[in-house]
């Protein structure tokens, strides 16, 4: 096939056969530099196309290349050009090892080789990296998890609504092309067109798009295994930590759906990847970015130009270090993050202790309800029984995310939200310093609810001099996950304890600290039906409403626990 010129020296041949130990051949495009070869070699493997090449977030393949990489952008299995049937997660560790293996015997690889690329191209890279397959030196797994269940698709027992079902909608168009199901590939189309509206579908595993039996099953698969179990863990890493042997990149996004899961897969290589060498060549750099782009502009926020880091350049010096030995990374901090507030890039030598917290009490009069209540943040434990906070929680009117409606991500104002009585509302004294957080927060609830099946939502909000509140991290906790061990009963005083997202901020001099609690963040989330129907099955036939009451009292301190840097400003 005849090499097409790119510019730069550069040239790019199409549709490069690599034949897999069952049969099935995959494709990839290469690119080789100017100059004669070998070249150490970059390769990404992707479900959306190999001509793409994630360059919604990247360099195309041709920068790479101009720099002195042999780059090559694969197909995955049932994708694009390579045959054989796409099932997500599934193929990828075996696929990718055999590609590695198959590389390091083409004509232009020196045998050196690094992967990249952020969502599905990250996991492909932790997945073939657990095979061990020889010639893999280093990888740069970004926005990504290396556990499946509690990183990509649930949080701690709600189901991941929007991004999910979003996500499987996206993937399904093409294998219903595929598979030449004409009615199918129209209903996914039009369900595509509108996509933040298909999250209101109930019942939402009935979804019409998605029911075709003709349709691989694993969105379907996705929504019916709602509890940890091998189901997951025989797609992902979590079980294999120890397999990892490779330096790794890790970046994540503030704002991105899989932020937990990204800090997760760092912080759990850094402490059981198979090698002291590989624990010690863990790096971080966590932005304040969604999923896509990585910019300044994030919601309806400007972040400033420190958030325009050239990630592309970081990249060019990873692979430089480890592929050409040049050293050039060794002087990188092994965290670099962005601190919201003062929007500027920090360092850490590791990730927060979580037993350093900053505890800040719940007290109220007993109407803490929306921003207009009495609801405060303070250092102190109460002394005495203060009134509980009472709120309904209305499966049918569910409160929404921080992004609204649309589910939209981001440092977005969260004021209107704060106006109904179905959220508490606590507000701290303005901090009298500069106050850093950075780590995970976490709280612990004492609550009662009405209903034997519940949810609690914790939001943290930046109060800012002028009154703006700015949203930061969100967590949720489900009864039927959170008390799995023990009996969860209605009407009785139960302990809730559970994390927040990660996060970094500061909070600036005059500034407060505000924390949110409800009992759903939709459609970030799924809603929780309060009754023994399961979420995915439930409708309006079958939900239910459920009044929570929080306590926060001498005997019953409810706590935020807030990740201190430095010293505290209350």
């Amino acid at each position: 096939m005849a090499l097409i010129d790119c510019g730069s020296g550069v040239k790019l041949e199409r549709g490069i056969d690599c034949k897999l130990s069952d049969g099935v051949t995959l494709v990839s495009d290469h690119y080789y530099p100017a100059g004669e070869g070998p070249w150490p070699t970059l390769l990404m493997r992707q479900p959306y196309g190999r001509d793409i090449a994630s360059t919604v977030v990247y360099a195309h393949p041709v920068w790479f290349a101009s720099h002195g990489y042999h780059v090559a952008i694969q197909d995955v299995r049932g994708r694009g050009g390579s045959g054989g049937e796409f099932y997500p997660f599934r193929h990828e560790a075996r696929d990718g090892a055999e590609t590695i293996e198959w590389l390091c015997r083409h004509s232009a690889s020196n045998g050196r080789i690094g992967m990249y690329g952020f969502s599905y191209q990250g996991a492909t890279q932790l997945l073939a990296a657990a095979e061990q397959p020889r010639g893999l030196e280093c990888i740069a797994p970004h926005m990504t998890a290396a556990d499946l269940y509690h990183g990509w698709f649930y949080h701690q027992g709600a189901l991941r609504l929007a991004s999910t079902l979003g996500w499987g909608i996206q993937i399904l168009r093409e294998d219903a092309r595929r598979c030449g199901l004409r009615e199918a590939s129209d209903r996914l189309e039009a369900a595509w067109s509108s996509i933040r509206a298909q999250t209101v579908h109930v019942p939402y595993a009935s979804h019409p798009a998605i029911v075709d039996p003709g349709l691989p099953s694993y969105l379907r698969d996705w929504l019916a295994h709602r509890e940890p179990c091998g189901y997951w863990s025989e797609q992902d890493i979590s079980m294999r930590l120890d397999k990892i042997e490779v330096p790794a990149l890790h970046i994540s996004g503030w704002f991105d759906t899989y932020v937990e899961g990204s800090i997760a897969g760092f912080n759990a290589l850094w402490n059981y990847a198979g090698s002291e060498f590989a624990q010690k060549n863990q790096y971080l750099i966590a932005g304040p970015w969604v999923h896509i782009p990585w910019g300044e502009r994030v919601g309806d926020a400007t972040l400033g130009g420190a958030a325009n880091l050239d990630t592309n350049e970081i990249l060019l010096r990873w692979f430089n270090h480890w592929l050409k030995d040049t050293n050039e990374f060794k002087d990188e901090p092994r965290i670099r993050y962005f601190a919201l507030g003062p929007n500027e890039w920090r360092c850490a030598d590791e990730w927060p202790n979580a037993e350093l917290s900053q505890a800040l009490y719940l007290h109220s009069g007993g109407n803490a309800n929306s921003s207009k209540g009495d609801g405060c943040l303070r250092g102190k434990s109460p002394e005495n029984d203060e009134p509980r906070d009472v709120f309904v929680y209305d499966a049918e009117v569910p409160v929404f995310a921080p992004g609204g409606p649309q589910g939209l991500n981001g440092p977005s104002d969260q004021s209107v939200l704060e106006m109904g009585n179905n959220v508490l509302v606590y507000t701290s004294a303005p901090v009298e310093s500069a106050t850093e957080i950075f780590g995970q927060p976490s709280i612990k609830l004492f609550a009662i609810t009405s209903a034997p099946f519940a949810d609690f939502t914790a939001k943290l909000v930046r109060v800012t001099v002028d009154g703006r509140t700015e949203f930061l991290t969100i967590g949720i906790a489900r009864s039927s996950w959170l008390f799995r061990k023990i009996k969860y009963g209605a009407d009785e005083i139960q302990a809730w304890e559970f994390t927040l997202e990660p996060t970094a901020f500061v909070l600036a001099a005059g500034e407060r600290m505000r924390l949110e609690i409800a009992s759903s963040a939709f459609p970030l989330y799924d809603r929780n039906p309060s009754t023994d129907v399961s979420p995915e099955l439930a409708n309006n036939w079958n939900w239910g409403r459920s009044t929570q009451q929080v306590l926060h009292s001498a005997e019953y301190p409810s706590a935020l626990l807030l990740p201190l840097r430095g010293e505290s400003g209350w």
